[in-house]
């Protein structure tokens, strides 16, 4: 491909799978990441996503929001994968400065060092999220496409976890999600992804390079981090049945979302990059099915061979969507993606390679403690 990239959070779980491939796609790799703790642990150095980056890997450790290590990481470089971003819907309402701070102000910093300086950049991708959607696209049999506001605290207390109509309070079916549907950001988490992709796709529009902003829906694979009780569904699940513990399921359990595999991700990234023609467009990066969170609580409890209780409590965190599926026509379309690796097959990847792992602390009851501190977990 002949490609010098730089991969801003390339250590963590996306961006060390893609910067590996691209490696072997005879690319020169640089990786910028900080080697947060909440993802690698109390010795990073020694996390197995680290320790996994190809040697021939450069690799550069600091922050986003550093403009001197930042302009380093971008010399010779003519494509950017912006990965970096503190993630976790939950945790982004009660944090909202650093994750302000890092997803937003890192973001303006990296344009602002693009759109100020004498680089070789023809390309900018960054990774969004379906967060920015809310809760998305939905069809009401009275009035046809609707796009309802996000749910009410008092309406889940009292067992309606449901999506209504915002016209005529009928309950509403879920639709695929596509890239013109409206942008209603349930979370802070949701909203400084939007603002990412949109600092990104303006800038790049205006000096006259390419940019894709990739919506990724609910990324799973082997790698990703044990250790981070604030995102990755799968994830924490895994940690709490190897630990013993039983799960909790929110809501009533129906709740569902797009879970795609690692692999699809990383190819439907690296098609971007391949792209040869001038464009600014954000895309859906999907499985384009959804899965229920009580299907894949059982699934991973037999897959994992351990017995833990799973209880359906009703409760729920504040800013969760109800249910998600993108709309993948424009990604295949453009850049002639499928996905490849069915929900069964990934889990099956995923299971064999955390039965490989070292146990993690399960950390997740304290991140509900600090939700529920500030009143975001009910």
């Amino acid at each position: 491909m002949n490609k010098r990239i730089l991969i801003t959070g390339g250590a963590g779980f996306i961006g060390s799978n893609l910067a590996n491939r691209l490696i072997i796609e005879n690319c020169f790799v640089r990786v910028l990441d900080n080697l947060s703790k909440q993802i690698h642990g109390d010795n990073p150095e020694t996390s197995s996503l680290y320790k996994s980056l190809n040697p021939d890997i450069e690799f550069i450790n600091g922050s986003v929001t550093d403009s001197v290590v930042l302009q380093k990481a971008l010399e010779g470089i003519d494509t950017i994968v912006h990965l970096a971003a503190e993630t976790g819907t939950g945790q982004s309402m009660y944090e909202i400065r650093r994750y302000s701070d890092v997803n937003i102000g890192g973001t303006a910093l990296l344009m602002d060092l693009i759109a100020n300086s004498s680089l070789p950049i023809t390309k900018v991708i960054v990774a969004s999220s379906r967060a920015i959607y809310g809760e998305g696209k939905y069809y009401c049999s009275i009035h046809g496409v609707v796009y309802p506001d996000e749910r009410l605290s008092k309406d889940m207390q009292s067992g309606d976890y449901n999506l209504h109509c915002p016209k005529c309070e009928s309950i509403v079916d879920l639709l695929p999600t596509s890239e013109d549907s409206f942008i209603k950001p349930s979370s802070v988490y949701g909203i400084t992804k939007l603002n990412q992709e949109q600092i990104v796709l303006t800038v790049c529009k205006a000096i006259g390079i390419s940019a894709f902003a990739l919506r990724y829906q609910n990324v799973f694979g082997p790698g990703q981090s044990l250790k981070n009780p604030y995102t990755g569904i799968l994830s924490i699940f895994s940690t709490r049945i190897l630990n013993g513990n039983g799960i909790n399921i929110f809501e009533d359990g129906k709740e569902s979302r797009d879970f795609v595999y690692v692999d699809d991700v990383v190819n439907a990234t690296i098609r971007s990059i391949k792209y040869d023609k001038n464009i600014i467009t954000p895309l859906n990066v999907g499985s384009g099915i959804s899965t229920d969170v009580h299907t894949v609580a059982h699934s991973l409890s037999a897959r994992l061979k351990r017995e833990v209780p799973v209880k359906i409590s009703g409760q729920f965190r504040v800013g969760d969507i109800r249910h998600n599926v993108a709309d993948l026509t424009m990604v295949k379309s453009i850049l002639g993606y499928n996905p490849e690796i069915s929900f069964e097959e990934g889990l099956n990847r995923f299971v064999d390679w955390v039965a490989g792992e070292n146990i993690s602390d399960d950390r997740y009851e304290s991140s509900l403690a600090e939700l529920r501190s500030k009143g975001l977990f009910k």
